[in-house]
């Protein structure tokens, strides 16, 4: 036995069983340690953060860090005002709070920056040529007030209120009227701007083909010149809501010019080609804010990976319907609440790529730089944006991420 190791021996006199005068002793159990065989779960919205910050800081640069907190901040909101509903009250209710209409300041506040730009070049001119001076002001100050950004066609029924940069007040929730509709909807304010863009005229048929939850809806209607609206989207459940929006906010003789549907939106060209004059294209994305904030229902869950990886692919499809719906000489808006080029300029230029190459239909990338000079005191727009506008996220006013990009079918 004492050449045996300490580990033989053991084993040798548990065979032979116990010595001669004892008894078995007591029985013992033993537990085996149980290992994990799945990798612990890491929340989705940490793994959103942690894209973004291997993407995006790689295409923001130095504005990443702020951009980057303002999205994990309390996100800004407008009020959408309801025309139909009596306006006068809500405004000056608005108004008392301090909140501003931004779409209708805008312009004015365009043209006092441009008239100062033209009275500091007019008196530049002066200096050099000693002579002309009230002529070649008169000229320039009536260059700015017709330069395309004060041109630029605004609704002037649309009206949003917000509260000044740096004033995170909130909107108390909207009250009903007398007549039971809403008297305002509570919105991203950035997400007004695809609207704008789409500058609905009298009569025009316009489609709104990824239409849930509604805002963007709501809003084509307070234009108050729609001549028809279809609005759609794929999800049956979504789709509810936006009838619940129309019933809270729409008298029952304006809801007769919505047609709701719930269908595939990368179908509608073949359903109603050529059909409509305007078409919004707000197209299911990675909602930058609700992945980096939500755990409910985030595009960032480990099983809806491959349905991620599929988006771009997916907003290809529906941009090609909604430029397949629009009548020849009409205007899409295609729009994602993402800062992904992946998902905003590349899929504008292979659109752009494909309407040529397949259908032999060229469309021209509109110019929308003037919503800079309009909106710059409400928005912080991307400078760098390469076709179309980009919101970011910014802490004194955090509103977006907000694309919108407009094509026009020659």
């Amino acid at each position: 036995m004492a050449a045996l190791g300490g580990r033989a021996a053991v084993t040798l006199l548990l065979r032979r069983g116990p010595p001669p005068g004892l008894g078995p002793g007591p029985r013992r159990y033993r537990y085996k340690e149980k290992w994990a065989t799945v990798a612990p779960r890491i929340p989705p919205t940490r793994l959103a953060l942690h894209h973004f910050d291997m993407n995006y800081s790689l295409q923001l640069k130095d504005l990443w860090p702020s951009v980057r907190a303002s999205l994990l901040c309390e996100q800004k909101y407008g009020a959408l005002v309801n025309n139909f509903s009596p306006v006068d009250h809500v405004t000056q209710e608005l108004e008392l709070l301090n909140a501003t209409d931004f779409v209708s300041e805008a312009p004015k506040k365009a043209q006092q920056s441009q008239r100062g730009t033209a009275t500091e070049e007019a008196g530049r001119e002066e200096s050099r040529s000693g002579e002309g001076r009230t002529v070649m002001q008169a000229e320039t100050m009536t260059q700015a007030e017709t330069s395309p950004p004060l041109r630029a066609s605004i609704s002037p029924n649309i009206k949003c209120y917000t509260f000044p940069r740096g004033d995170i007040t909130r909107f108390r929730p909207a009250r009903p009227d007398t007549l039971g509709l809403l008297n305002y909807y509570l919105m991203d304010a950035a997400s007004l701007l695809p609207v704008l863009a789409l500058n609905v005229q009298p009569d025009e048929f316009v489609l709104d083909l990824c239409a849930a939850p509604g805002g963007k809806t709501l809003a084509l209607l307070q234009t108050g010149v729609c001549g028809h609206l279809a609005a759609n989207d794929v999800s049956i459940s979504r789709t509810k809501r936006l009838y619940q929006i129309l019933h809270s906010y729409v008298p029952k003789e304006i809801r007769k010019i919505v047609s709701v549907t719930s269908c595939d939106g990368r179908d509608w060209g073949q359903l109603e080609g050529g059909t409509f004059h305007k078409v919004l294209v707000d197209v299911p994305c990675t909602t930058d804010r609700h992945s980096v904030m939500e755990q409910e229902n985030n595009i960032f869950h480990k099983r809806r990976t491959k349905e991620r990886q599929m988006l771009p692919m997916l907003q290809l499809q529906l941009l090609m319907a909604g430029i397949l719906a629009t009548k020849p000489g009409g205007e899409v808006v295609y729009s994602t609440c993402s800062l992904s080029p992946l998902q905003n300029e590349y899929v504008i230029e292979r659109a752009v790529e494909i309407a040529e190459t397949q259908f032999n239909i060229s469309i021209h990338v509109e110019d929308l730089s003037h919503f800079r000079t309009l909106f710059q005191d409400t928005f912080f727009f991307f400078s760098d944006c390469r076709l179309g506008e980009l919101v970011l996220p910014h802490l004194t006013a955090n509103f977006g991420p907000m694309y919108f990009c407009k094509l026009r079918r020659m």
